[in-house]
């Protein structure tokens, strides 16, 4: 199979693997593979796809979901981030001074967005 679009690198991989050591294994349900769900998970967020588009090389969509919800919830995935930031950062491709994230959110009036007017009331 051959590296498709959005999908880790064996070197990208290799930066991020023992952020997944491997598990034993267990009865019942098979866990699915890491590299694979994060290669979906990786596909959905650059694509910008419902999770429902999701490809079926990457398993049931239901599946990735609830392992990014998972990686979410526990702080591994703030954790992957920030090692991928400290790489880039020591590669010399981040300038602090040029490096933030703008949180604001500005919210338009229901009438910018095409909703009908609130009409005033009659006198």
């Amino acid at each position: 199979m051959g590296m498709k679009r959005h999908e880790l690198t064996d070197d990208q991989w290799a930066l991020l693997s023992e952020f997944f050591p491997p598990r034993p294994p267990q009865p019942g349900g098979q866990w699915k593979d890491d590299r694979l769900m994060l290669n979906g998970i990786l596909w959905r967020l650059n694509t910008g796809a419902a999770w429902r588009d999701l490809p079926e090389r990457f398993g049931p969509w239901q599946t990735v979901y609830d392992r990014f919800s998972a990686l979410r919830e526990s702080g591994l995935l703030d954790r992957i981030v920030e090692r991928l930031q400290l790489k880039l950062n020591e590669a010399g491709f981040i300038d602090p001074e040029l490096f933030c994230v703008d949180g604001t959110n500005v919210r338009a009036a229901r009438a910018a967005a095409g909703a009908a007017k609130k009409k005033s009331p009659a006198l």
